[in-house]
Order: structure tokens, then C-alpha cells, then sequence
């Protein structure tokens, strides 16, 4: 039972809720509200933005995390660190984080609920694992996974500040073709679907999702006529926004080694790779891109955790290969 005698005056009924069950997020409080999950006394279905009075009482109630929706399944992780509230993946390119159309199974949600089990809590109210932030099926790197309601509510509002105030880091290394005519600078274009395909993004126009991209470069590799043939980035996301990194470097003239999206165009520069990088960009049949570090604050502890990720075997492939020419 919820006396509302010490709510606000005028207090939202989910704030209400809320502020008596803080491990659950206002979203889930309101969608149990809407529910029938917390009835005024005499049994009465109120709105989510009902204004509580003094004297009101309410019949809140928590149901059972419902089963999840995606089957468990045994596919190995490369765990980097777990505890009671969240868990640190290094994804393997090639692995898809979510379930959706096209990968319903063996994706990145079937393998973390086998992992975890009963350790999962039900985040809105299916048991499942909170993904606060992804990673593309062909990027490798870094992904922190929330295993509690008050996990996850506590990373979502790291990942929405994006680091601009807070402690959240996330850097990627990139390999780019050509060389960027400024060793350090930001991106600041906005992005949006991309008018000719729905499944690409691209620099908007006019309105459009604000994104800012800062890169440094780190080192460039001379073709046989020493020319610039590829570069090796380091990229910091200030947002984060699908494909972003993938879509701010093709559009300043530096698209990804092996991103056929949004860098096919390059294919002459391909041309000029000497036979053991041409090999190995070929072996490596994806964007040549990796979350190389995350940092953010415990949001339970408030202890900062950063985590970093060897470039994986393929990209130092690639790079040793581009160098030895």
C-alpha cells in the first residue's frame, strides 16, 4: 500500500511510484500503472499522470519478471569483467548484438541469457539483459550489459550524457583510407536515414540527428610512390549514433578499409595496396573498425571501470600487411 499523505503536492502518479521503488525506471513504473498494477484503494484504474493528493492511497503492486522472450543459448563469451549488476564483453566482429529480423538467433541477448540466468532481474519486465549501447555485427570491441533495472537506468543516463560531463569513454581505432589533412579535428555533422536506402545513414541536409565525432590520427602508411595509403585512427564519440564513426570518416574523403556501405567508391585506392595487404583486406570482409576502450562509473558504486581491447588478430593483419609494402 502507497499512502500518498507525504507525496508532493500535484505529484505525477508515476513519479509517485517512482520515487517509493527507486530500482525500477519511471517508464516501467508508468507502464504497470497503465496496467492496472497500481489501482487507487477502492479499486479504481488511474493514469500514469494523475496528480496525487494527500490522502490518496494506492494498491501498488509488482509482478513477476515475465520469461524471456529470446532463447538462451550456449554461445561462448569473452567475458572482461561481471558482477551482481552488470557484465563487460569484448563482441567478437561478426556476432549480432540484439535479436531482430534476419538474426533471431545466435546473437549477442540469446548468448547473455544463458550466461546469466536467474542473475537477470526483469528489466522492463521481461528477464533479459539491458543493452544500453551497441556495437555493428562486423565491429569488434567493448560492450558493458546491464543485468539490473537499476543497472541499466544508471548506464542509460551515462550513455545519454555521451561523456560531455560525466565519466563514460569510449574510443575506437580505425583504419581509414588516404590521410585526413588534419592529424586532430572534430566532426560535426548531424546524421539521418539516408533518403536513397532506409538500412544506410548519411550527413543530413538540413535537420537531422546532431553527431560529433573527434579523431586523432595516430599513424599514416606511405604507398611505393609514397603517397598516403592508409591511416590509423583513433575516433572518440561525443554521441551516438548508428553507424556514425562509419558515415563522419566517408564523408570527410576517408571511408573504413572494407566498409562496401559507405566506402565501395574506393576501390582504385585498392588497387595500390601491395599484395599482402590486398590479401588480408580481403580476408578481412568487414569495416575495419574496434571498440577499443569504455570507461564509465559503476551505477551502483559509483566506481570508475575502463577496459581496454587488443586489436583483434584480423586488424593487425591488415595494418602489418598495408606496412610491409
Amino acid at each position: 500500500m502507497l499512502a500518498a499523505q507525504d507525496a508532493d503536492q500535484g505529484e505525477r502518479l508515476d513519479r509517485f511510484v517512482h520515487s517509493r521503488n527507486p530500482d525500477l525506471s519511471r517508464s516501467r513504473c508508468k507502464d504497470l500503472i497503465k496496467r492496472g498494477f497500481a489501482p487507487a484503494e477502492d479499486g479504481t484504474i488511474v493514469a500514469p499522470n494523475y496528480r496525487v493528493k494527500p490522502g490518496d492511497r494506492f494498491l501498488f503492486t509488482r509482478p513477476e519478471p515475465e520469461p524471456a522472450v529470446p532463447a538462451g543459448e550456449a554461445i561462448p563469451l569473452n567475458i572482461v569483467y561481471e558482477d551482481d549488476a552488470l557484465i563487460v564483453i569484448d563482441k567478437p566482429a561478426g556476432l549480432v548484438v540484439h535479436p531482430a529480423a534476419g538474426n533471431w538467433t545466435g546473437t549477442l541477448v540469446n548468448a547473455l541469457i544463458a550466461h546469466c540466468g536467474d542473475s537477470l532481474s526483469g528489466i522492463g519486465g521481461v528477464r533479459r539483459p539491458g543493452i544500453v549501447h551497441r556495437l555493428d555485427k562486423d565491429t569488434g570491441g567493448l560492450l558493458v550489459v546491464a543485468k539490473s533495472d537499476a543497472a541499466h537506468q544508471g548506464l542509460a543516463g551515462q550513455f545519454a550524457d555521451h561523456g560531455r560531463s560525466g565519466p563514460l569513454e569510449r574510443r575506437y581505432v580505425a583504419v581509414v583510407w588516404g590521410a585526413p589533412a588534419r592529424t586532430r579535428a572534430t566532426i560535426d555533422k548531424p546524421l539521418e536515414r539516408s533518403p536513397a536506402s532506409r538500412t544506410k545513414m548519411a550527413v543530413a541536409r538540413s535537420r537531422g540527428k546532431r553527431a560529433i565525432t573527434h579523431y586523432t590520427v595516430r599513424e599514416t602508411i606511405l604507398d611505393h610512390a609514397k603517397k598516403p595509403l592508409v591511416s590509423l585512427l583513433e575516433c572518440r564519440l561525443e554521441t551516438g549514433r548508428t553507424h556514425q564513426i562509419r558515415v563522419h570518416l566517408a564523408h570527410i574523403g576517408h571511408p573504413l578499409l572494407g566498409d562496401r556501405t559507405y566506402g565501395g567508391h574506393f576501390a582504385a585506392s585498392e588497387s595500390r595496396l601491395p599484395g599482402a595487404g590486398a590479401r588480408a583486406l580481403k580476408s578481412l570482409n568487414r569495416q575495419a573498425l574496434h571498440g577499443a576502450v569504455l570507461g564509465f562509473a559503476h551505477p551502483l558504486t559509483g566506481k570508475h571501470l575502463r577496459f581496454e581491447s587488443p586489436l583483434p588478430r584480423d586488424l593487425q593483419d591488415l595494418i602489418e600487411a598495408c606496412r610491409g609494402g
